[in-house]
Formats: structure tokens, C-alpha cells, sequence
């Protein structure tokens, strides 16, 4: 049970890549079965999370069956659940078969970007999808709606999540597909210190950096991971590298302090 009102825990998972039902993706990685075990792992969670952030790529080929079961999945969660799409997503689908479930899917006509007022930190949710595109961007009317909802914040603290990360990691492949922005986003990012982080999925592995005075962070994927090759040039290749989650805890005391944690069965704990 959560002990004190000044917590704030946020649990992220990324990537899902969801296939109708009875297709693998990657050469046999059952997507769905482990989408249903980070399901399965949130809601184990002793304090449960204020909130779910899912940073993209629900479906991987975007079909109405697999944001079915994305729908069905995310329903298991007892705590709200926000999503946003990722490159395999297409927004067009994706609003015709969760807006009804996930209502701030419509707070705006076109981008399905949103954002929470609810809890201690603010959230805001960025679609960053390019039509037929394979990495992301912010073109001037998302950065402008952006910077409308950072000045009705007042200095609240902030958390931004969207799926391909706005910076470079040195995993060349990826970074290839980052998110194309204009040099005013990160300025846009630098002039409001309350933004705690700018959180990500797309790469599959869990990366830090420092970027635009805030910390860039990128969860790994639920499913299957991307092998780090930092040499240049490298072919991109997945492995079956523990799933995990992150936890982003906030207090007004800390701020907020953000946790990686492997889905799956290792054993029990153990008292020191």
C-alpha cells in the first residue's frame, strides 16, 4: 500500500509490436504472450503505479486485431494507462480502435498528443508518427502545441514521453530513426527546467542521457531487444535480452529518480 500522498510512481513499457492473433513477429518472438507477462508485472507491483506510460509501437503492422488485443491487454490494468503512437503505428487506426477506451485520445483532430492534468507531475504525451515513415518528427505545429501546453504549466514539474527519442545514442542504425527535430525543440526543452525527463521506447535497451538540461531516457522494449553495437556502421540485430520496465519515481523531496526493472522470474529476494 502506497504510505505517503507525496509519491508519485510512474511505470513505462515500451514496444509491444503486437500481430493479429496467431502471428509471431521476428522470426517467432511471441509479442503477445510477452506483452501479457509486462502486463502481468505491473500489476504485481507493491505500491502499485499512479499511472502506465506506453511509449509507442503497439502494433506492429497496425492491423484492427492487434490494437484489439493491445485494448484487451491494457484493460487488465487497474490504474490509467496512457499510450501514444510509435513508427509502426498509424494514428488513423489506432484512434478508430482505442479512442473510446482511452477518451484523451481526443483532445486534438489530427495528432493524438495530449496532456494529464491529474496527478502531481504533468504528463505529456507527444505523436511524433511521420506517415509512411520508418523514425519520428516534430514539425512546427507539434513543437508550437507543445510549447502552449509548457506555459500553461506554471512550473509544474513535467515528464514528456514520446517514442523515438528526440537525441543520439551512438547506436548509428537508430539513430538514423530518431526523431527529427528543429534546434528550437531543444531549446523549447532548455528553457523549462520543471521538465523531470523526456522518456522513450524505440531503441529496445535502457539508455541514458543527459540532453537539453533535463535527463533523455529510453526504456527497453517488452518483447525483444537490440543488440548493443556501438561500432560504426554496425547492422542492427535483436536479442532475446531480458525484457524490463522502468519505474519513475517522484517526491517533492528527490524529484524524480527512475528505475530499471527485468520482467520475469529470477527467484525470490532474499534478506541480507
Amino acid at each position: 500500500m502506497r504510505k505517503t500522498g507525496t509519491l508519485m510512481l510512474i511505470a513505462q513499457i515500451s514496444d509491444f509490436h503486437l500481430r493479429p492473433p496467431g502471428e509471431t513477429a521476428y522470426a517467432g518472438i511471441d509479442t503477445h504472450a510477452m506483452t501479457s507477462g509486462a502486463i502481468a508485472a505491473i500489476a504485481a507491483l507493491d505500491p502499485a503505479p499512479d499511472c502506465v506510460l506506453v511509449t509507442g509501437d503497439l502494433a506492429d503492422g497496425a492491423s484492427p486485431q492487434a490494437y484489439a488485443l493491445a485494448r484487451d491487454l491494457l484493460s487488465r490494468l487497474p490504474m490509467p494507462v496512457f499510450i501514444i503512437p510509435g513508427n509502426h503505428d498509424r494514428r488513423d487506426i489506432m484512434r478508430d480502435c482505442l479512442a473510446d477506451a482511452f477518451l484523451y485520445l481526443r483532445q486534438t483532430n489530427g495528432f493524438l498528443h495530449y496532456a494529464i492534468e491529474d496527478f502531481p507531475v504533468r504528463l505529456i504525451g507527444l505523436d511524433t508518427v511521420i506517415p509512411g515513415g520508418v523514425g519520428g518528427e516534430i514539425c512546427p505545429e507539434r513543437e508550437a502545441w507543445l510549447a502552449a501546453r509548457l506555459a500553461e504549466g506554471d512550473g509544474r514539474p513535467t515528464l514528456i514521453f514520446m517514442p523515438p527519442p528526440p537525441f543520439a545514442t551512438g547506436i548509428g542504425g537508430m539513430d538514423a530513426t530518431m526523431c527529427r527535430t528543429a534546434a528550437s525543440f531543444r531549446q523549447l526543452v532548455e528553457d523549462h527546467p520543471e521538465i523531470e525527463r523526456v522518456v522513450a521506447g524505440h531503441h529496445h535497451r535502457p539508455i541514458f542521457r543527459r540532453w537539453a538540461g533535463t535527463i533523455g531516457f529510453i526504456v527497453p522494449g517488452v518483447a525483444h531487444q537490440l543488440a548493443l553495437d556501438l561500432r560504426p556502421g554496425a547492422h542492427l540485430r535483436y536479442i532475446h535480452e531480458p525484457p524490463a520496465l522502468a519505474l519513475h519515481a517522484w517526491s517533492p523531496d528527490t524529484g524524480m529518480v527512475s528505475h530499471i526493472l527485468p520482467i520475469g522470474d529470477y527467484g525470490p529476494s532474499r534478506e541480507f
